[in-house]
């Protein structure tokens, strides 16, 4: 028997560019209805608009990607909002849902709630070994204290809370603004805009020796919905694809995907954040099945040709209204 199929399930955050992936994924599984409230109608930090909410929408599975987010300089510019806006959203929102009588709660924590010098590959029970890396703290630990409500509901109360812990995501529909946006669409931003201007150069943050893992956006919706059809442990499941590369590498790949034949200039004066991050992703395998299955590279290709795509529909519009 299918666990989603024929309930009710909200999805915050389902508009956004992992939210609708999801909320397409959860489709398959056959649903009574997937609900999807938007923030200028139902303000997640406001425990009166989250139990409007669940009056109205009547769930029996909350999936909660709502979050505020952003690369290294927003985390740097924004620890207070991100700190409080995440945990408030969270802490409110699980506990009305536990009120309420959900059958399940599916958190989406984060891979910045590990220690800054965790042992590569990160594994679930290395969460708490130590401090996570500065830049990004107060955004991981609010996602973190999820995770310790989670376990302490499920102790207390019974109530079915999973926590899932995504890498870096990437993919079409990502956020491009430079003063908010990841590595991997900042890096296609820069490159592109520097190739169509003709430079000779771009400048990148850090040294590029810091590591990441990425996943791609479909992938991770995947993983989701498996996790919430088949998975009910207590213990946090990390999401990934287990595979590494260089900041270094990246740039280098995604200019020669973009077609940028100039120089790649660093600025050591910015931090490189984590020095790496690369996920053992055995428990999400086991658990509910799930293996990542976008290959780099092509992931890559069709986030870059949806941006071009993108700058071209936008470049249309601004001359038909010329």
């Amino acid at each position: 028997m299918s666990f989603i199929r024929g309930k009710r399930v909200l999805v915050t955050g389902g508009a956004g560019f992992l939210g609708q992936p999801v909320c397409q994924e959860l489709k398959q599984h056959q649903p009574a209805s997937v609900f999807v409230p938007r923030s200028a109608e139902y303000d997640l930090r406001d425990g009166l608009a989250i139990r409007r909410l669940l009056q109205h929408a009547q769930p029996e599975i909350i999936i909660h990607l709502a979050a505020v987010v952003g690369g290294i300089g927003a985390n740097r510019e924004n620890p207070g909002k991100f700190f409080y806006d995440n945990a408030m959203m969270g802490i409110q929102l699980m506990e009305e849902a536990r009120r309420h009588g959900v059958a399940k709660f599916v958190g989406i924590g984060t891979i910045c709630a590990y220690p800054k010098h965790t042992p590569v590959p990160f594994r679930e029970d290395d969460l708490w070994v130590g401090y996570p890396e500065e830049t990004n703290a107060p955004y991981g630990l609010a996602k973190k204290m999820l995770l310790v409500q989670a376990q302490a509901y499920r102790q207390q109360y019974g109530f079915n809370a999973i926590t899932l812990l995504p890498v870096n995501l990437y993919g079409p529909r990502d956020n491009f603004d430079l003063q908010h946006s990841h590595v991997i669409p900042a890096l296609i931003r820069k490159a592109i805009e520097a190739r169509n201007a003709g430079r000779d150069a771009i400048q990148v943050w850090g040294s590029g020796t810091a590591s990441r893992e990425f996943l791609f956006v479909r992938d991770a919706a995947e993983a989701i919905v498996l996790a919430t059809e088949r998975y009910d442990g207590p213990e946090p499941v990390n999401i990934g694809s287990g595979r590494e590369i260089s900041i270094r590498d990246l740039t280098t790949l995604i200019c020669e995907l973009v077609g940028f034949r100039g120089a790649i200039q660093w600025d050591t004066s910015k931090p490189d954040g984590q020095p790496r991050r690369c996920l053992d992703t055995s428990r999400a395998r086991e658990a509910f099945g799930f293996t990542a299955r976008t290959e780099f590279r092509a992931g890559l290709q069709e986030t870059v040709a949806w941006y071009e795509q993108e700058l071209s529909r936008n470049l249309e519009a601004v001359m038909m209204n010329y």
